[in-house]
């Protein structure tokens, strides 16, 4: 019966939206109803919420998209629960291929995820598509793999120049070079550290992924399977340079960017970059900054840091425990770093102190996995046929409007089962929260990148007094000592400043203007209107993985889990350019913060 009637919607949707009636099709959809598209229709990632909404898109993008062919994806089920039916589909574009996901009430589009897979005539080289590798006849003085990749090395930036320049080589900028390497889109990649991976290396020695490994496998190649559930911070360095390695990326290691500038008349960037202390000006038609999504680092200013005789820095500067034994440390902050450093300052033998400033969501590792991620990314859900891919499509059909309403049973579950946890961390004064609906991690993180702390052990040491706690905002510092507001004092030979990260168009200000980093405006969030995440409502992450109000620049960051799945759309966005393919967007962001 399910099947039967997501067939009939399917056969009724792409009939209509052949025929041009946008109209129509959009009475197809309940009144309440989200149609989230990544590409495929808008070239862009759009939420579309309401009917009206629908038909405006529609009347804009059918003439040049020309969708086509829907049709049920005979390897998935339909289901049914709940009076809802979900269905998996393919269907066509005139630029490519596409796959999706309906949930439909009483006959009617609830929710519509559709997504762009591949571009026609440019597939992936993967699968039944990968190349040969070996040169099987005999050619005159042809070169061998090696003697390619050298000259290809040695060419691209110099007597060539790459379609695209990636500046940062973290996760983000690994996972989109290597979509790109995949599409043919000659690409560099420029990072500052000597070598891919120190991004990971060179933070506090304790740092692990909170993130297990079902949820962060990269494109192409996946972890093996006795990879461990946390990775250690210098295990996932080495799979990232190994990565680049394997994936032929071009990775340019001890290597400055210097400022961009865009040529409006030669429609390219201008990217100056020292490397291996030489000048080169690179001119790409395409900028992505995957600099990381957490931006630039917020340091406060104190009255007193001046003076004060210890040491001093930011948490993306701490070096780790071993220098502090028998010191005294306070961390300012109370957020995911500032308790995976207390911790191993603890563990080391140092006197520390946590400043919390303001509630902090605390949700316990095993609790998330289980609770949170366990139907989509465990080893249950592989074993059960859950792929990495599907798991990525489920998530992000999920529109972001009404996501709190699965979140907020799933944290309800962990607070209940975990209350005893939680009432220690009250007792001792930790302010906890759950978000600003009760909705938890994961919409903390979509909104505003912060504020919470997946608990892997740190939260015991806070709850017996080992990390000692105080609460209120920092008044002052003196030559030794912190002291808060309410004129609490605490000594200090160390202070570290876990405080946060600033908009990622920060990077924009410094590497190009600060004209063009106002004219893209702030990254990231949702426009919620909650706590560090001002509206008005965006329903899409504020200028991510999408086209941008300035010509050919992009951002692209997240997690391990956003870098691999986003980076899909961003490199299909980039290499239809590169083809010179229409590519008419619907939806251009509005900037309605500068940062």
């Amino acid at each position: 019966m399910s099947k039967a009637q997501a067939e009939r919607f399917l056969a009724a949707f792409d009939e209509l939206l052949q025929a041009g009636r946008a109209d129509a099709v959009a009475g197809l959809f309940n009144e309440e109803c989200y149609w989230r598209d990544l590409v495929s229709f808008t070239w862009n990632l759009k939420t579309v919420e309401s009917r009206e909404a629908v038909r405006n898109m529609l009347e804009s993008q059918l003439p040049g998209i020309k969708p086509r062919n829907f049709t049920l994806d005979p390897d998935q089920p339909v289901s049914e629960a709940d009076g809802t039916i979900e269905a998996w589909f393919k269907f066509e574009t005139e630029a490519g291929r596409g796959y999706g996901l309906v949930r439909l009430r009483d006959g009617k589009v609830w929710t519509l995820l559709t997504t762009l897979q591949e571009l026609k005539g440019f597939e992936q080289p993967t699968c039944f598509n990968r190349p040969l590798g070996a040169k099987h006849g005999h050619d005159k003085h042809r070169k061998s793999w090696l003697e390619e990749r050298e000259q290809e090395m040695a060419e691209l930036g110099y007597t060539k120049q790459p379609y695209c320049v990636i500046i940062g080589g973290g996760q983000g900028g690994i996972a989109l070079g290597a979509r790109l390497k995949a599409l043919n889109v000659p690409t560099i990649i420029v990072e500052k550290n000597r070598r891919a991976g120190d991004s990971w290396r060179n933070r506090y020695k304790s740092l692990c992924l909170h993130d297990p490994v079902w949820y962060d496998h990269l494109p192409y190649l996946k972890f093996p399977s006795n990879w461990p559930v946390f990775a250690p911070k210098d295990k996932i360095g080495d799979w990232l340079e190994m990565y680049t390695k394997v994936m032929d990326l071009n990775y340019w290691s001890s290597t400055s960017c210097e400022g961009a500038r865009y040529d409006e008349v030669a429609g390219e960037w201008l990217v100056d970059v020292i490397r291996d202390g030489k000048p080169v000006t690179l001119r790409p038609k395409q900028l992505v900054l995957a600099t990381g999504m957490s931006g630039k680092a917020n340091i406060p200013k104190f009255k007193g840091q001046d003076i004060f005789r210890g040491e001093q820095h930011h948490s993306s500067r701490h070096p780790g425990p071993d220098a502090y034994k028998g010191k005294k440390a306070v961390v300012i902050g109370a957020n995911n770093s500032a308790h995976d450093i207390c911790a191993a300052l603890w563990e080391n033998d140092v006197d520390v102190t946590m400043v919390q400033r303001s509630s902090t969501h605390i949700v316990r590792s095993d609790s998330l996995m289980k609770i949170g991620l366990g139907g989509l990314y465990s080893e249950e859900a592989v074993q059960s046929g859950m792929t990495t891919e599907k798991a990525d499509l489920v998530f992000a059909s999920l529109p972001y409007k009404i996501m709190h309403q699965w979140q907020i049973p799933l944290y309800e579950e962990m607070k209940k089962k975990d209350a005893e946890f939680y009432a220690r961390l009250e007792k001792v004064g930790f302010k906890l929260d759950w978000g600003a609906d009760g909705s938890g991690l994961f919409l903390k993180y979509l909104r505003r990148g912060s504020g919470y702390y997946i608990d892997v052990g740190a939260c015991e040491l806070v709850a017996n007094g080992d990390i000692k706690l105080a609460s209120g905002e920092v008044s002052h510092l003196t030559e030794d000592a912190v002291v808060l507001q309410d004129g609490t004092t605490l000594p200090a030979d160390l202070v570290v400043y876990a405080t946060g990260f600033g908009s990622m168009n920060g990077w924009a200000a410094d590497l190009i203007s600060q004209e063009v980093a106002d004219k893209v405006g702030k990254c990231w969030g949702l426009g919620s209107d909650t706590p560090k995440d001002p509206g008005p409502w965006e329903g899409e992450e504020r200028n991510m993985w999408k086209p941008t109000q300035q010509d050919a620049l992009w951002f692209h960051g997240g997690n391990l889990h956003q870098s691999r799945h986003y980076s899909l759309y961003l490199s299909l966005q980039l290499k239809a350019r590169m083809e010179g393919l229409p590519t008419p967007v619907y939806g251009l962001q509005e900037v309605h913060h500068k940062g």
